[in-house]
């Protein structure tokens, strides 16, 4: 009599076993039909993407058959760095990092950048005496070049407000725009203390010449939203009650572009709490608009502007804005194209790209997509503790060869 419950237990088994099969049955091939209704695979796109079956699409083959048909290489690039000479070369005890973009006056190329001395002691000590980072306590210098290779440093530009004053911590990844014969230089800031919870802030300086001297912002033109809540008071930047906007924490570094007939703050964002996901650190872009140089910047309503990233690297190409992502998010390393300067499409996607690129801005950004990118400085890690400038160069990889063989 024991064996009359386990029979119809196998016999209830196996009638769900046959029906859940049925229903899987089912649901693949109203996959593939709606799949069929939906998306065209013609002759051409199944050689080029390889499908093997036009009926049988997988999710990767979906995907694919959505990206776009004129689907290139002009934007795709490899990239390789040399060492520097002359002043910009790595100095034992001190931090040069975060070039700016690069201009040409008076037969030199100018670059500004972050400089600080000393090791990074970190927030384990005492914050009012101690180097949290490799860019706390730091000013912005410049340096010129006649060949772009040998450097001279030339002096401070701007350097930390006095005590109190919302920059009088630190001053740094500075980028530069001239406009109409004035050139200005948007950067960093921090206010004393610099805790793990401290909102850092964006500020301007202004000059008739590259040499300066430089007259700063009274107050910052970019901050932090508004809107995160921090959980505690313990310094624990990632414990939040809100995490707010993407840029709840702090704004990075920032870039002025002139873009019809307005100004657009490019910027990274960095939210309260903070999270690591799949693609990553929680970094994202976003975008302010000034009718003046010098503000007051209004942050798009459409902000975030990218889903990853980290320095900003944009440049205008084709009546539109290119940006370069990179380190973080699920769409890092990735060069993008928006016709308005605020949606972005992927264009390209590269091995990797240097840090903290500052662009050759003499360089004629309508030549092709990539050609800005032809040379260029970025700062290297000797150790967590200092840093240096190199410059980088790229290549269009327009084939894959073997040794000997041809390209097409």
């Amino acid at each position: 009599m024991k064996r009359v419950p386990q029979l119809l237990f196998v016999c209830v088994y196996f009638i769900l076993f046959a029906c859940n099969d049925k229903k899987q049955e089912k649901v693949e091939k109203e996959t593939v039909s709606t799949t069929a209704d939906v998306i065209e695979v013609t002759d051409e796109r199944q050689d080029f993407l390889g499908i093997t079956n036009k009926d049988k699409l997988s999710a990767a083959s979906k995907r694919a058959l959505k990206w776009p048909k004129d689907l290139g290489n002009d934007w795709f690039f490899d990239y390789q760095v040399q060492d520097l000479k002359g002043d910009l070369a790595y100095e034992e005890g001190v931090v040069r990092r975060d070039p700016s973009a690069m201009i040409k006056e008076n037969g030199k190329y100018y670059v500004w950048y972050t400089k600080s001395v000393g090791p990074t002691d970190g927030f384990a000590g005492d914050i009012e005496k101690d180097k949290v980072f490799p860019w706390d306590r730091c000013d912005i210098w410049y340096a010129t070049s006649e060949d772009g290779w040998t450097w001279k440093e030339e002096g401070p530009a701007v350097l930390r407000g006095a005590k109190g004053e919302y920059d009088d911590r630190s001053v740094f990844t500075v980028e530069i725009m001239k406009h109409e014969d004035m050139y200005y230089l948007c950067y960093q800031t921090v206010k004393s203390p610099y805790n793990v919870r401290v909102k850092n802030q964006v500020g301007l300086a202004w000059s008739n010449s590259p040499d300066g001297p430089w007259e700063k912002s009274k107050e910052p033109i970019l901050s932090p939203a508004d809107n995160g809540v921090w959980k505690g008071e313990e310094q624990n930047r990632f414990a939040v009650e809100k995490k707010g906007d993407f840029d709840s924490h702090k704004v990075h570094d920032p870039c002025i572009l002139p873009y019809k007939g307005k100004f657009y703050l490019y910027y990274k964002g960095e939210q309260m709490g903070e999270q690591v996901t799949f693609g990553g650190r929680q970094i994202r872009h976003g975008v302010a608009i000034a009718d003046n140089p010098k503000g007051p910047y209004v942050k798009s309503p459409y902000n975030p502007i990218s889903n990853s990233g980290h320095e900003i690297c944009v440049w205008p190409y084709n009546g539109g804005i290119a940006s370069l992502i990179t380190t973080d998010g699920p769409e890092k390393n990735t060069v993008q194209w928006s016709p308005d300067g605020i949606n972005f499409d992927i264009k390209a996607v590269v091995k990797g790209a240097p840090h903290a690129i500052g662009l050759n801005r003499s360089a004629d950004s309508e030549e092709g997509p990539v050609d800005i990118l032809k040379w260029g400085l970025t700062h290297q890690y000797r150790s967590y503790d200092y840093q240096y400038i190199r410059r980088f160069s790229t290549s269009q990889k327009k084939y894959h060869t073997a040794k000997g063989e041809k390209a097409k």
